[in-house]
C-alpha cells in the first residue's frame, strides 16, 4: 500500500528507557533513565523532518509516557492531547478499543504507551504485509520494538473499522538509527 492510498495513519511511539533504580515505586511512577531522556529528543527531531503531523495525541498517564511526550512535544503541532489511564496497558485489545473511538477528522492519531501492546497492535494492524527484504520497516518491527521507537503505520479503514490486517507499516524509526 501507498500513502495515497491510505484513509488514516497511526504514529505508534513506545516510551522512552525508564528507570528501575528505586524498587519502591510503582510501575505506573517509574520515570525515564538518562539513556531515554537521550533518545526521546532524537525522536523530536526526527518528527520535525517527516511529513504527517498527528491531530490527535493519546498518551498513556504511566510518568515515562508523559515523560516521553513532553520531550517529544516541541516537535508536535499544537493539537489535542490525552492523558488516558486505559492507555496505560499491555494488551492490544485495549488500544484497539480505544483507538476504535477516535473522530472521523482525525487523520493522523499519535499512541504514546508501551509495549508488547504497541508492538501487537502493530504487528495485529498489519498482518499480511510481505516485507521486501531485512531492511523493510516491517522486518525490523518484528525483530524488535524497542524504546523509544516509532511506528508509523497506513490505514486503508476509518478508525471505528480497526481490524487485523487493514494497515501496513510505513516506517520504523529507532533510536539507534538516528544517531
Amino acid at each position: 500500500m501507498t500513502r495515497s492510498a491510505a484513509r488514516h495513519y497511526l504514529l505508534l511511539l513506545r516510551h522512552a528507557k525508564s528507570d528501575w533504580d528505586d524498587p519502591t515505586l510503582e510501575d505506573h511512577e517509574r520515570p525515564l533513565a538518562a539513556r531515554g531522556r537521550q533518545a526521546a529528543p532524537r525522536m523530536a527531531r526526527h518528527l520535525t523532518r517527516t511529513p504527517l503531523r498527528p491531530d490527535l495525541v493519546l498518551c498513556s498517564t504511566a510518568r515515562r509516557a508523559r515523560q516521553t511526550l513532553d520531550l517529544v512535544r516541541p516537535a508536535l503541532p499544537p493539537v489535542p492531547i490525552v492523558h488516558e489511564d486505559a492507555l496505560y496497558t499491555f494488551e492490544v485489545s485495549a488500544l484497539l478499543d480505544r483507538l476504535r473511538t477516535c473522530p472521523p477528522e482525525a487523520r493522523v492519531v499519535m499512541v504514546v504507551g508501551h509495549n508488547p501492546a504497541l508492538e501487537d497492535l502493530a504487528l495485529h494492524l498489519s498482518s499480511g504485509q510481505q516485507e521486501a527484504n531485512r531492511d523493510h520497516p516491517v522486518h525490523r518491527l518484528r525483530h524488535k520494538f524497542p524504546t523509544a521507537a516509532l511506528a508509523t503505520l497506513g490505514l486503508s479503514v476509518g478508525w471505528s473499522e480497526l481490524a487485523e490486517g487493514t494497515g501496513w507499516v510505513e516506517d520504523f524509526v529507532r533510536p539507534k538509527d538516528l544517531a
